[in-house]
């Protein structure tokens, strides 16, 4: 489903009425705390081929790719299941019979036939294992799903620390759009005061596509509502480098009709200083970092997961 391949984060932003007083002071809370970081592909498709050494009849083989591919599309990894082609990653699945019944083995291997990691499935009961219900292999192949997508971003994110071009390396860059949709000079403001913002917080600021690994477009929409007032909804759209949308930060709020008619001052500088914060937040996480909540910084990857085994060098076949 679309909603779960873009986070949203929505929080409250109160307008004041530029250049008359004080602009009341804005809500400083983390709007991207909650970003969720989506697997980033190590190619463009993980292709599963039918096992051929799994102790599954060929008609179940088959159905436990299948099963596969779809837990692994579930959670946002590309996988397909299909006989490998040139530019594929493979994952190949295996079966061992062992003294606490079948366990499955699925190694992953690059495009160049590499072996690069292995995950183990939990144990099967033998007859449930040989019957191969359509329960039984959806069941297996929903257990060790995460254990997967663990293996692939550590495989990812080994690679990125070795390659000094990766986005673990250098600061990334982006491109921040002209903002669209505001009334008064607000299309101006907030995408000069979105530039200066984001700065801030350490990526390379573009104003035009040409090598950006990110976009950003920025869009206003005010709404009339009864009691002459206005609802204005600001969304900043996080795409990569493909058109790809990879997050959101949303800002709503009402003010009085006409009130951003006009100059937006010091508004600009508030809506963009609160919706940077949760934008470098999402441009950290596709890009294989997560935020430091002491320091707002970021912090190194994460080590794989015990269930993880180590890459093991492919065996010729």
């Amino acid at each position: 489903m679309k909603s779960r391949l873009f986070p949203l984060f929505a929080f409250l932003l109160p307008f004041g009425l530029a250049g008359c007083g004080g602009l009341p002071a804005p809500f400083w809370g983390n709007p991207g705390e909650n970003a969720r970081r989506l697997v980033q592909p190590l190619s463009p498709m993980l292709a599963i081929p039918a096992p051929t050494n799994a102790m599954l009849p060929e008609a179940a083989s088959a159905a436990l790719a299948t099963e596969l591919a779809d837990a692994l599309q579930a959670a946002e990894v590309p996988a397909l299941a299909r006989t490998p082609r040139t530019t594929d990653w493979q994952l190949l699945t295996k079966a061992e019979r062992r003294a606490n019944g079948v366990v499955p083995v699925f190694v992953v291997r690059d495009p160049a036939g590499e072996e690069v990691g292995t995950v183990e499935g939990a144990p099967v009961p033998l007859e449930a294992w040989y019957g191969a219900t359509p329960k039984t292999l959806q069941a297996s192949a929903a257990e060790v799903s995460p254990r997967i997508v663990a293996l692939l971003g550590n495989i990812r994110t080994a690679r990125d620390l070795a390659n000094p071009n990766s986005l673990l390396n250098r600061p990334a860059k982006v491109m921040v759009a002209d903002v669209k949709g505001a009334p008064g000079d607000g299309n101006l403001s907030l995408t000069r005061q979105m530039r200066d913002q984001l700065a801030k917080y350490g990526p390379v600021i573009q104003t035009t596509a040409v090598g950006a690994d990110f976009t950003i477009q920025g869009e206003v929409v005010v709404v009339p509502i009864p009691n002459k007032q206005q609802r204005v909804e600001i969304q900043w759209y996080v795409k990569n480098a493909q058109g790809d949308e990879r997050g959101r930060v949303v800002q709503l709020n009402e003010i009085p009709a006409g009130t951003l008619n006009g100059f937006w001052g010091e508004i600009a500088v508030v809506v963009a200083a609160e919706a940077a914060g949760g934008i470098n937040d999402v441009v950290n996480r596709q890009s294989g970092r997560e935020p430091t909540p002491q320091t707002g910084g970021v912090s190194a990857p994460v080590e794989a997961p015990p269930e993880v085994n180590p890459p093991r060098k492919a065996r010729s076949s």
